[in-house]
């Protein structure tokens, strides 16, 4: 938006802090390059727009915005004369996208010295190069800093998450190798009790009722359910004094594994009446052997499929083989973070989820959120373990305007009002040294701001602190996202 043309006077520039080191030649050369204009309320530039000029304030009021989702958020208001914005980094020329980074607007008749950027970037470079060095070391060394303590916060998440699917992982390995190792055992005992069997002198009708309990047995121990210890220890008992009564020894080595099983006496009963007295207790052993490669089979596969649980689950929050942007459900990936963390978080966290299912899927960058939630979930689980009691991490998901909301919520001791301010600045940390790089919630920021179109923000109070996710349910990529395979 161009100005009224106005004059251009040296000893108004001069007055100015911004200028008031000047020889009267440079300001006769701001005075003849540039130009004095006057803008009536309402927009001078947008956000993202071609940055072509430096604008120094000399009389008005102005105010500067960030667009943040479909909201302008004010960053300064300001009336004091010499407060420049515009076009203010283009002695950095070509290294840098020259774009406005913020967007301005005045509230009243508002006058501005203005100059074009490539005389803005001539005048530093010529008037000022000590200066623009130190400026362009500082600016791209700030970025590289930036940039190398932001890939090591990704390894110290990343060596985080391995360890904690590691452990994860050993838990249902271990236990599948110790049953196999069982099953093996069963097997072979098996193979020389039905010998011992085929041996006796059994009917082919006793073999055949002896078969069919077989198979029954085996479709029982696929269908038990969980006893209380009290009821498990009653049912111990009864066994245990039934194998006493039919002369069967070491009873109590076999009552556990046939209450597992989900068998009582009334089952025993079954074989009794099938075999001959003299033959009940090769019976009873043969089919202990049937219960415990059951039960054996039921814990490999149980532990084969946690561990394919978390392969996926792994698999979905790295985003292998899929698209960087695409249209995503919310819920499974804050499923997949919060099992990455899990080792993390620990016992003495309780995790409660609070989902809206019914809420749609939303175009984003699925493997750059998970990194949002990983990160909002450590300094929360951070926060609860500096207490002596724990707390409760409540992840919830609703509905808010054209918006998804997802709020993470921890009972710790909160943020002090002395560094609410500070939170998001980078490299800033309340960790110990080596655990924090404070760049976490700077980089959840610039994915959720810059990347989504987003918002971040949070409330704290002690024993209550919400960080909230707020993301747009249209898409505002102009790219076309697709549904994930």
């Amino acid at each position: 938006m161009n100005g009224r043309p106005m004059l251009c006077r040296q000893e108004e520039l001069g007055s100015l802090f911004l200028f008031e080191k000047l020889a009267p030649d440079q300001l006769a050369r701001l005075c003849r390059e540039g130009r004095v204009e006057e803008f009536a309320p309402g927009p001078v530039y947008e956000e993202g727009e071609a940055a072509t000029c430096f604008y120094v304030l000399l009389e008005g009021t102005l105010v500067l915005s960030r667009r943040i989702g479909n909201y302008d958020v004010e960053t300064n208001r300001s009336s004091s004369r010499g407060v420049y914005a515009g076009a203010f980094q283009a002695y950095l020329g070509d290294r840098l996208r020259q774009v406005y980074n913020n967007s301005l607007r005045v509230l009243e008749p508002t006058r501005f010295f203005v100059l074009p950027a490539e005389t803005f970037a001539a005048i530093m470079r010529e008037w000022f190069p000590m200066a623009v060095h130190l400026l362009e070391g500082l600016f791209f060394g700030v970025k590289s800093t930036q940039e190398a303590v932001g890939q090591r916060e990704r390894l110290l998440a990343l060596g985080s998450l391995s360890a904690g699917l590691t452990h994860e992982l050993n838990n249902p390995a271990a236990a599948a190798v110790r049953a196999t190792s069982a099953l093996r055992e069963r097997v072979a005992g098996m193979r020389h009790k039905l010998g011992v069997i085929a041996a006796r002198p059994y009917q082919r009708d006793t073999l055949e009722t002896l078969i069919d309990i077989q198979e029954r047995t085996a479709e029982r121990v696929a269908k038990a359910t969980a006893l209380s210890p009290l009821e498990a220890a009653d049912r111990e008992d009864a066994l245990c004094d039934w194998f006493d009564d039919h002369g069967i020894g070491d009873g109590w080595q076999l009552a556990p594994t046939f209450v597992q099983a989900g068998l009582d006496t009334d089952w025993l009963d079954q074989v009794t009446a099938a075999v001959e007295d003299d033959t009940l207790e090769g019976a009873v052993r043969w089919l202990n052997y049937t219960v415990e490669t059951e039960l054996l089979m039921n814990e490999i596969e149980e532990s084969t499929t946690r561990v394919s649980a978390l392969v996926a689950a792994a698999k979905q929050y790295s985003q292998l083989d899929r698209a960087p942007y695409q249209v995503t459900d919310v819920h499974e990936l804050l499923d997949s973070t919060l099992l990455m963390v899990s080792a993390k978080i620990g016992p003495r966290i309780t995790v409660v989820k609070e989902y809206d299912r019914s809420l749609p899927k939303i175009p984003a960058y699925p493997g750059e959120l998970n990194q949002v939630w990983t990160n909002l979930i450590d300094n929360a689980v951070s926060a609860m373990n500096s207490t002596d009691t724990g707390g409760t991490l409540t992840v919830r998901t609703t509905r808010d305007g054209d918006h998804l909301l997802v709020e993470f919520r921890d009972t710790g001791p909160g943020v002090p009002a002395e560094i609410r301010d500070r939170v998001f600045d980078p490299f800033f940390t309340t960790k110990p040294v080596g655990e924090g790089t404070g760049l976490g919630l700077d980089i959840s920021w610039r994915i959720i701001v810059n990347k989504h179109h987003g918002d971040l923000r949070f409330d704290s109070v002690p024993g209550d602190t919400r960080f909230q996710v707020r993301l747009p349910l249209a898409s505002a990529d102009p790219r076309s996202p697709q549904e994930p395979s």
